[in-house]
């Protein structure tokens, strides 16, 4: 017979380990420019190479999804994204993201596109950070994400150099992206010049979003933006 559950199993699965929970103006995807609710989740598997939440990597505290839920409410604000480090490393992140969506919350998921997405909550917009060979990471991307994708989620590359610019192009074809869902070009952050990556895109006539990180031009490159 089964094991009867202890109450310490219950609270195991309904807490998660948070770096922060702050209020800001989404700085990337589609819902750039919206003030934004941002629960970042502690602890990534991966470590690429312009990665700027590196503090998420290790610490946080732990909190109770009913705990994150009574936080949230203070800002009065009707998005949410869940973001990293990488969210789905905590397997309570699943639950979070229902329960969200049960709150009414409109709700984005970060994510490395490093582990699956099937399981996330089919009212989530999903966000995938597909890794190009400079993020030092290219071979942890699931490509068979590509497939759970649906129209209102997002694919993001983050542009480096040129070489990661045609690694991108390349793929684009190859996996017929362009149907699947939108595509994002972001340069990374004082890597490349946006300008340069902005005349890639209209030269080769790329059907794709390009887009800066809009909190650091306002703010800087710090935590709680």
């Amino acid at each position: 017979m089964p094991q009867a559950q202890t109450p310490q199993d219950q609270k195991d699965k309904s807490r998660l380990k948070i770096t922060e929970i702050f209020h800001s103006l989404q700085g990337e995807a589609r819902n750039i420019g919206l003030p934004t609710v941002f629960i970042r989740l502690t602890g990534c598997p991966l470590r690429c190479g312009y990665c700027d939440t590196a503090y998420a990597f290790s610490g946080g505290e732990w909190m109770e999804i009913e705990s994150i839920l009574d936080e949230i409410k203070q800002y009065n604000c009707s998005h949410i994204t869940v973001t990293g480090g990488e969210p789905l490393a905590q397997k309570n992140c699943l639950n979070l993201l229902n329960q969200l969506c049960d709150s009414g919350y409109d709700v984005s998921l970060e994510t490395s596109g490093a582990l699956l997405v099937d399981k996330v909550d089919g009212r989530v917009v999903k966000i995938i950070d597909v890794k190009t060979p400079a993020s030092g990471e290219v071979s942890k991307n699931k490509f068979e994400n590509f497939v759970l994708l649906n129209e209102n989620d997002q694919l993001k590359f983050v542009i480096c150099d040129e070489a990661d610019y045609l690694w991108s192009k390349q793929l684009i074809a190859e996996k017929q992206l362009e149907h699947r869902c939108e595509i994002l070009f972001s340069p990374s952050h004082e890597q490349l010049d946006a300008v340069t990556l902005a005349d890639w895109i209209l030269k080769d006539q790329l059907n794709v979003r390009f887009q800066i990180q809009l909190h650091k031009y306002l703010w800087g490159d710090k935590p709680g933006v």
